[in-house]
């Protein structure tokens, strides 16, 4: 029997074989993998997100539950954008489910340039299914009010109330802010911006962008809350507080805003409203007190500040109800040189915290050193503000300089005192 033989040729073609297979495979592989990635992503995208609300500036809603069956918006061909007339700056709020079936917004005219121009608007505006709320102080003519009362005048806030019962969702419109005063001295102009809570429960907190140098801003910003069934609007209140911005230091307060919601109703479409601003309401009987117990420790050359409580704290908005905590700054000859800060205490203004902080001190004895106490009302994104201020120091008056005093006198003891703020 003759054995079996292969050429050299044979061995050759086949790792050419093996190579052009494995190539192919990769191939196939790769596209695969991509095919499977975007089938993901696009599926992916479809999905509509989770939120409590919606915020939309310049007065469009965009849902993400109309993007999937109706034209979305700025997705429009560049030559349907050029032939559509012009929307006025102030034009009022316009909904992308008012387009007609060519997707277009119905046509109309409008110029708001006074408040006398917006009350001649509203009637031809909420003709259909919508009603006009003025309150009975914006009726009052301007020639009428008297020289101080001009002088007190904080401004008009225009906004827009209105219920979408299909998506279930209460919706608050700030259109504008006129007749400001000025908070900057030398440019004689404000950087206005408002933050706006639904009471009693603040748990939605929202602010418009800061606008410069105007005090006559126009926002015309929407906000669309979520989950607020329309049997529940008639126990809620809206409280609107206008600042304005400050770089270097705590914004400005120009005043507040409060509507009560109740008696308001939302059933036959959207309402345009308009309120004086009025003076931020403070209570004149102090901004509370605070239990701070001291403890130097000579040996160790250590501070122990111990943050007990604080009581008849002032509300922060119409609501009564602030989210205080304590900011702790030890300073050595007039720089701060550590900080430390308690828990937020939620809705009380009678807080316990019970907090206790060490400190070492960089020289010998307490004379250089001071120790400051701020009492913030946590405010979820935005700045916090201050409720008071206390400052305990060799120099500091009253009982703050006392029981500086008595720690001095006796180290090694933890002595505790009252304290009353003042103005941050």
């Amino acid at each position: 029997m003759a054995p079996i033989t292969t050429s050299r040729e044979e061995f050759d073609e086949i790792p050419t074989v093996v190579g052009i297979f494995s190539a192919f495979g990769l191939v196939f592989t790769v596209s695969l993998f991509a095919w499977i990635c975007c089938q993901r992503k696009s599926s992916k995208s479809n999905k509509t997100p989770p939120y409590k609300f919606v915020h939309v500036l310049k007065g469009v809603d965009i849902y993400p539950e109309n993007l999937s069956s109706k034209k979305k918006f700025g997705a429009d061909d560049k030559n349907e954008v050029k032939n559509k007339p012009a929307v006025p700056k102030n034009s009022l709020h316009l909904d992308l489910e008012k387009r007609d079936l060519n997707g277009n917004f119905p046509k109309t005219n409008l110029k708001a340039s006074s408040p006398s121009d917006l009350e001649n608007v509203t009637p031809k505006l909420f003709s259909e299914g919508e009603k006009e709320a003025l309150s009975p102080d914006s009726l009052k003519s301007n020639t009428s009010l008297t020289s101080e009362e001009k002088q007190e005048k904080l401004g008009t806030l225009f906004f827009s109330l209105e219920y979408n019962f299909e998506k279930k969702a209460f919706v608050v419109n700030i259109k504008e802010a006129r007749g400001l005063p000025a908070m900057d001295e030398q440019s004689m102009t404000s950087d206005p911006y408002i933050k706006m809570t639904i009471l009693p429960e603040k748990k939605h907190k929202v602010k418009t962008r800061v606008l410069r140098k105007t005090l006559d801003p126009a926002f015309d910003e929407t906000f669309t809350f979520y989950g607020i069934l329309y049997t529940q609007i008639q126990e809620l209140a809206l409280h609107f507080t206008i600042l304005s911005f400050d770089r270097f230091s705590r914004d400005d307060i120009i005043g507040e805003v409060l509507i009560p919601l109740a008696g308001i109703e939302l059933s036959d479409g959207k309402m345009l409203m308009n309120r004086e601003i009025i003076k931020r309401n403070v209570r004149s009987s102090g901004r509370g007190e605070l239990l701070i117990s001291l403890c130097y420790q000579s040996t160790t050359n250590t501070l122990t500040v111990v943050v007990l409580k604080a009581r008849h704290l002032p509300k922060s908005d119409v609501s009564g109800l602030s989210d205080p905590y304590v900011k702790v700054n030890l300073y050595h000859a007039k720089k701060r040189i550590s900080k430390k800060k308690t828990h937020v205490k939620k809705c009380t203004p009678n807080a316990v915290f019970n907090e206790l902080f060490v400190f070492d001190i960089p020289c010998e004895g307490l004379e250089e050193i001071s120790v400051e106490f701020l009492v913030l009302d946590s405010e979820r994104g935005s700045r916090n503000e201050v409720i008071g201020r206390l400052v305990l120091g060799a120099v500091a008056e009253g009982t703050g300089g006392e029981h500086w005093k008595e720690i001095c006198d006796c180290p090694r003891r933890q002595i505790a005192k009252w304290h009353m703020l003042c103005d941050g």
